[in-house]
């Protein structure tokens, strides 16, 4: 299936990223929210570990050929500090920071989930304008193996939907 994107696609994709990840985490027994906050999109609390963590929703589309591209999670560009809201809010309202990537492309979804701590020890490139998740397919394995990462795999099944 050929990916060509509406005018509203990246609104569409950022808001169904963030109900994804409502979904997974409900799912696995927590209790989330969707909040409308600088700095993070979803609100997750364990009611089994009295753990509350603040997550922020990185949502892509990649057209063929374009699997591979990273993904900007946090930038500090022009003045833009994403890292320090991140925390900033996660003070705020009392939780951990994480960091949430949900990448799709014509044949697969990818949706990884990891906090804050675990992607600045193992994945961070230091003194960097952007912040980035890495999708190569060595990245991929590596996230997938990292116990500290929750990882989920969409296939897509075959579709005749042309218009």
């Amino acid at each position: 299936m050929n990916i060509t994107k509406s005018t509203r696609h990246q609104k569409i994709i950022g808001e169904f990223g963030e109900r994804l990840v409502c979904n997974f985490l409900s799912r696995s027994g927590l209790e989330v929210t969707i909040i409308d906050h600088t700095g993070i999109d979803i609100i997750a609390y364990n009611p089994k570990t009295k753990k509350r963590i603040g997550i922020t929703v990185k949502s892509r589309t990649r057209k063929k050929g374009s699997e591979s591209e990273s993904v900007n999670i946090l930038s500090y560009q022009k003045r833009k500090n994403d890292r320090k809201k991140l925390i900033d809010a996660c003070k705020y309202f009392e939780c951990e920071p994480w960091i949430a990537i949900y990448v799709e492309t014509s044949q697969y979804a990818e949706l990884y989930l990891t906090s804050l701590e675990n992607y600045d020890r193992k994945y961070r490139l230091k003194n960097r304008s952007i912040d980035t998740w890495k999708m190569s397919p060595k990245n991929r394995e590596l996230y997938k193996e990292d116990k500290e990462v929750k990882y989920i795999k969409i296939e897509f099944f075959e579709s005749n939907w042309k218009w």
